[in-house]
């Protein structure tokens, strides 16, 4: 199995930036754009923006929160935006939910993949998530593992989704990653505010792993090889950490990493 590899990027950079950076994106051979979406930051109005200068890039959410946004109005951008179904994958999340968030987000998922071709995967951290991921969704979306975790969690993924639908789920995998050492303190800063989120650090401290263990490139390796190691996954995403997140710096950032992995 070959990774994919896509580049992650901020959904608040706004459309006109995405225009900029998606061509630059596609020509360094990367699979994907992936764009989350915040209140600040509508993910399909970029991925819009990045259909209409692009090709073959597949475009991505990463992760619109239900809470936020319900399967009906995400369906209603969708159509508003017009990003081509046949290129997209819609990720959502539970977002801010705590009781009854895998009810709730089985809900919705069941929604949307009644209303648009799009794939549809799962944000998932925990076990019951995963396993809606893998028994309901087109594939799951995992993020602050290490390569042995990630391994682990995407043969379980694929087991249970060959009982459950008979097919493989697609696996992608978000790693927050620099190419520069002077985008190391924005890295660290990141991975401290992670690891203070209540639910990520239970996931840390059950899986026996520090937030930065799953940052690119691993320690003492450089990012072609930490690429190599997540070879489990199907797509790896390359959240890409930069020193100010500017539109520059993410362009910096785009060749840079495609010239490492050439």
């Amino acid at each position: 199995m070959r990774t994919e590899v896509s580049i992650g990027v901020p959904g608040a950079l706004g459309p006109d930036a995405v225009r900029v950076l998606a061509p630059r994106i596609e020509r360094a051979g990367f699979t994907g754009l992936w764009l989350n979406d915040t209140p600040q930051g509508d993910s399909l109005a970029g991925l819009a923006a990045a259909a209409e200068v692009t090709t073959h890039l597949r475009l991505a959410t990463g992760v619109v929160p239900i809470d936020r946004k319900p399967a009906p109005a995400l369906l209603a951008d969708l159509r508003r935006t017009g990003v081509p179904e046949a290129r997209l994958t819609l990720g959502i999340g539970s977002g801010q939910l705590r009781r009854g968030a895998v009810d709730a987000v089985a809900k919705e998922l069941l929604t949307l993949r009644g209303g648009t071709g799009a794939a549809v995967v799962v944000g998932a951290l925990g076990p019951r998530m995963r396993r809606l991921a893998a028994e309901h969704a087109d594939g799951a979306l995992l993020s602050w593992l290490t390569p042995e975790v990630a391994a682990t969690q995407a043969q379980e993924l694929r087991e249970a989704g060959r009982q459950a639908q008979g097919e493989r789920p697609r696996v992608a995998l978000y790693a927050r990653t620099i190419v520069d050492e002077a985008s190391r303190p924005v890295l660290e800063r990141e991975a401290a505010q992670y690891a203070s989120y209540p639910a990520y650090s239970a996931n840390f401290e059950r899986l026996g792993i520090a937030a930065m263990d799953t940052t690119l490139p691993l320690s003492g390796g450089d990012l072609a090889s930490g690429v190599a190691a997540y070879g489990d996954v199907d797509e790896l995403v390359l959240r890409a950490i930069t020193p100010t997140g500017s539109l520059d710096d993410l362009l910096t950032f785009v060749d840079r990493a495609g010239a490492l992995l050439a």
